[in-house]
């Protein structure tokens, strides 16, 4: 599988101060955490959005290169990025969403047969079909939790999928290979009583934003009882937190819970692979979402490295 390797500048540093990106790509242990890219932004342009979801990975690799491995727990953490590669991006051309949706459901496959972990840095949220692909290639039943402003079960757009869609194609798929669907951040100005039959219907667990503390977080991951693919969707952050996102929201997560869900998204033991869509650099101030976005991933390694 080819991939577009990303011109990334290392900073310049002393040696007693090295950052992330100078222990990645190492191949000094076995690789156990695998990342690529998702450059796309089809899905959100059928879903009349905001376009510029799809140079979001190099962005979010810029941002997690230059940051400082955890120095209270820097073996673990530098462990963890000495056994991590980054494979570059899946680019995907015009129109040719659904062919890079299979490449993407390909390499989780090809991860997930190596019991590696899969980190897809989207891209819409058209990302988490492909990446749910990867499980269907190895008949694998997960759990899926997504954090989101929305429930993403909108139904197809002339027989196609988008970036509003991906848990409807999802659950409607042959494989019946989704054990439970479970949404957190949802925003009731921003969520129809249709969708909401839609997830009663089929039994989906889904919490509205004002029901989500930090205690709530750590309740939701201690109830994961199969294998988990977590998808963190960037617009589920309040605007003035994330203002460079697909869709803005008014009403949404402040930064501690944000990061409180990917730390427990690392540490806990069911969760198997993770996705970060919906950051749109063409709306980002002073890189503020892109860092944030980095963040993301910084507490999700904190967590795993426990």
């Amino acid at each position: 599988m080819k991939f577009q390797i990303p011109e990334i500048k290392l900073p310049q540093v002393d040696a007693d101060d090295l950052r992330i990106g100078h222990y990645i790509n190492q191949k000094t242990k076995k690789t156990s955490i695998h990342i690529v890219g998702f450059c796309c932004d089809e899905g959100v342009k059928r879903n009349n959005g905001r376009i510029g979801a799809s140079t979001a990975p190099d962005e979010i690799r810029r941002q997690f290169w230059k940051m400082t491995p955890n120095p209270t727990t820097s073996n673990k953490f530098i462990s963890l990025l000495e056994s991590t590669k980054d494979y570059g991006n899946i680019v995907v051309q015009n129109g040719e969403m659904e062919k890079g949706q299979e490449r993407l459901g390909e390499w989780v496959s090809e991860v997930l047969a190596q019991d590696g972990f899969p980190i897809i840095l989207g891209g819409g949220h058209e990302t988490s079909f492909g990446h749910f692909l990867g499980y269907v290639h190895q008949n694998k039943k997960i759990n899926i939790l997504n954090w989101d402003a929305h429930s993403d079960v909108r139904a197809l757009k002339d027989g196609k999928g988008h970036s509003g869609s991906p848990f409807f194609q999802i659950l409607e798929y042959h494989s019946d290979l989704c054990n439970q669907y479970i949404v957190a951040g949802l925003q009731r100005h921003s969520f129809s009583a249709n969708h909401l039959k839609y997830l009663q219907e089929r039994d989906c667990k889904y919490f509205f934003k004002g029901e989500i503390t930090r205690s709530s977080i750590d309740s939701i991951y201690d109830r994961l009882n199969h294998p988990t693919l977590v998808t963190m969707d960037m617009d589920a952050l309040d605007q003035r937190v994330a203002p460079g996102v697909s869709a803005p929201n008014v009403n949404g997560f402040m930064l501690d819970v944000w990061l409180q869900s990917a730390f427990n998204a690392g540490k806990c033991k069911n969760v198997t692979s993770l996705d970060i869509v919906e950051f749109n650099p063409n709306f980002d101030r002073d890189n503020q979402t892109a860092r944030v976005a980095a963040l993301t991933l910084w507490k999700f390694y904190e967590g795993r490295g426990l």
